[in-house]
């Protein structure tokens, strides 16, 4: 079968292939098949992950799979949370977004810079789908003091998974794609696409 996905990202085409390919699904990105970016308007990351999903597949005709993610951090209320992609103003800046993160949490101790990304991942069988296939995944640790390691993207360096005490920029890729919230979102979404039949 084959589906959209609900960005532009190569990167993030990479991650579906990789995690859901064995299953013998194609992937196309939106932005090869010229679809643009819908706006973000949701309250919750299942709400702008159904957007996504929902723009896609009404201009493609194809099922679609969305994503909506982000960091959530406890002593902040769970910000940057929705905004994490443009927590500083211009989207996808990391280095300014981590900066202003680190800003904030200045005077917070150690103990409670808990945090957790989150990702919700959606399957939609076609444009009016009333009944899509949602899967989430969390990983929890902790807001580093200082950028760790040269890998990943976005707070990935500044997240520390402290089962092994790396940062999220510090793991192997294949490592990461299993511990991440995307991997043990796709996990999900793999077991539900066994159960079903689209």
């Amino acid at each position: 079968m084959k589906f959209v996905v609900a960005s532009s990202n190569p990167g993030k085409l990479a991650e579906f292939r990789d995690l859901l390919g064995d299953a013998g699904h194609e992937f196309v990105t939106q932005g090869e098949l010229g679809v643009e970016d819908v706006e973000e308007t949701g309250l919750s990351f299942v709400e702008n992950a159904l957007l996504k999903a929902r723009n896609a597949a009404r201009a493609t005709g194809l099922p679609a799979l969305a994503d909506d993610s982000g960091l959530c951090v406890d002593a902040l209320d769970g910000a940057p949370g929705l905004y994490s992609a443009r927590y500083a103003g211009a989207h996808g800046d990391a280095q300014a977004n981590i900066a202003k993160l680190l800003g904030a949490l200045q005077d917070v101790p150690t103990a409670q810079r808990t945090a957790h990304f989150v990702a919700v991942i959606v399957l939609l069988r076609h444009a009016d789908d009333p009944q899509p296939l949602i899967a989430e995944g969390r990983w929890s640790g902790l807001i580093l003091p200082a950028p760790r390691g040269s890998g990943g993207f976005g707070y990935d360096p500044v997240f520390l998974d402290p089962e092994n005490n790396l940062s999220a920029a510090e793991f192997e890729p294949a490592i990461k794609n299993r511990l991440s919230h995307r991997g043990r979102a796709m996990d999900v979404l793999r077991q539900k696409l066994a159960d079903t039949t689209l």
